[in-house]
């Protein structure tokens, strides 16, 4: 943990993983973050592997680095508590739809005027005037609706989902720079402004960077799709003995690989000349690669284009990632004991600063700082029995 955004209070009312995620990566640079959970806990809680109940490895994963509080605010005196946690915060996150936000005050015509200082970043499904606007969203439905499902199709043109929650942790990264750019306004200029981060938007902007192609111009100029992304033969080549990684991209590349995979005579091709026309044969080059590969073993293929300084790289498994040199070397996998787990290996943070690094907070118990995070909130003792009493808010003395 890096103490950069130290002294910042981030009050997280999400759940599952785009709203946790994007807090988490706050706590990993040094906020103060309070998660906020209804009695029931984050639903990732509850999703096995787990040595203890409501322990999740999911939840373990998404959720170091802060503090926990559980309230009931379907009563109005855990609605009073969570009102006096935003006096005292900078950022609120929130993942709930509209029409819920709305109906519990969480709005952000309420919230502005109750916290004026508050930034409010609601992570939602939808932007606003669409007929989406207050649809449910999930990862997949977004994949589909964005395309992320359409351009990963396999080879009988049938769609399919990226094996991972990526529109959840994309969408989590753009409320880590919505706050980060917030916070440096309101810093400046005084002001606190929200911000919404529409998961179908934010999916759609990040794959059509690329995708767009000739529908950038008006009229269009050629169909969306980034050829040499959508490339069949772009893929993990087979060898002899497995899998490699190989990009031949710029002009040395290709005429350092051509005559590896014994297909000197397009060096002399027209077509090969210029990288405008090379981009059009993409498909082709492609092939020749795939048809090369199974000639030699992985080895020998990353010998060969190391020394050809070609970009390429071994197929990692999930089991085999644990294993990488590079990562054994730079020490990305750690251990880190908690409470009730015990040992637990964990992924380093990415990012490394030039200071000094802090100990992680391990992922929270249910309601593990409940009390605490009430009596920094000024609430007094009386109050927070109560609180304990009614079940409003739950946690241990």
């Amino acid at each position: 943990m890096t103490p950069l955004l130290q002294g910042i209070k981030v009050i997280d009312l999400t759940t599952v993983i785009m709203g946790p995620f994007a807090t988490a990566q706050l706590g990993a640079l040094g906020a103060d973050v309070i998660k906020v959970e209804a009695p029931v806990g984050d639903n990732v809680r509850h999703i096995a592997p787990m040595k203890t109940p409501g322990m999740g490895a999911g939840y373990l994963n998404a959720n170091r680095n802060k503090r926990a509080i559980t309230l009931d605010l379907k009563q109005p005196a855990a609605r009073a508590a969570l009102d006096k946690l935003l006096e005292g915060a900078d950022v609120f996150v929130t993942n709930m739809r509209r029409q819920a936000a709305l109906k519990l005050g969480l709005d952000v015509a309420t919230l502005t005027e109750r916290h004026p200082n508050l930034i409010h970043c609601a992570a939602i499904g939808f932007g606003r005037d669409g007929p989406y606007e207050n649809d449910a969203a999930y990862d997949d439905v977004v994949q589909a609706l964005s395309g992320f499902a359409a351009v990963n199709a396999n080879e009988r043109d049938e769609p399919r989902f990226v094996p991972q929650i990526i529109v959840d942790k994309l969408s989590g990264m753009f409320i880590v720079e919505g706050v980060l750019a917030a916070l440096l306004h309101r810093e400046r200029t005084g002001k606190a402004v929200p911000f919404e981060v529409p998961m179908f938007e934010t999916a759609s902007y990040f794959l059509m960077t690329e995708h767009l192609q000739g529908q950038t111009h008006q009229p269009p100029i050629g169909p969306p799709g980034y050829a040499r992304l959508l490339n069949p033969f772009r893929k993990p080549y087979r060898t002899k003995d497995g899998f490699i990684a190989c990009l031949p991209y710029i002009d040395k590349h290709w005429k350092r690989m051509l005559p590896l995979i014994g297909r000197e005579d397009v060096l002399e091709e027209p077509w090969f000349q210029t990288t405008t026309e090379r981009s059009k044969r993409v498909r082709d080059l492609y092939e020749m690669v795939d048809i090369a590969m199974p000639s030699r073993t992985t080895e020998e293929w990353l010998r060969l284009l190391r020394e050809a300084d070609i970009p390429c790289g071994r197929v990692n498994t999930l089991d085999s990632l644990f294993d990488d040199p590079h990562l054994t070397a730079t020490g990305f996998w750690k251990e880190h004991d908690h409470p009730s787990e015990g040992p637990l290996k964990i992924p380093d943070h990415p990012l490394t600063w030039q200071l000094p690094e802090e100990p992680e907070r391990h992922a929270p118990l249910p309601g593990e700082n409940t009390v605490e995070i009430l009596r920094e909130s000024g609430i007094d003792q009386a109050e927070i029995n109560a609180l304990l009493a009614s079940n409003a808010a739950i946690g241990v003395e």
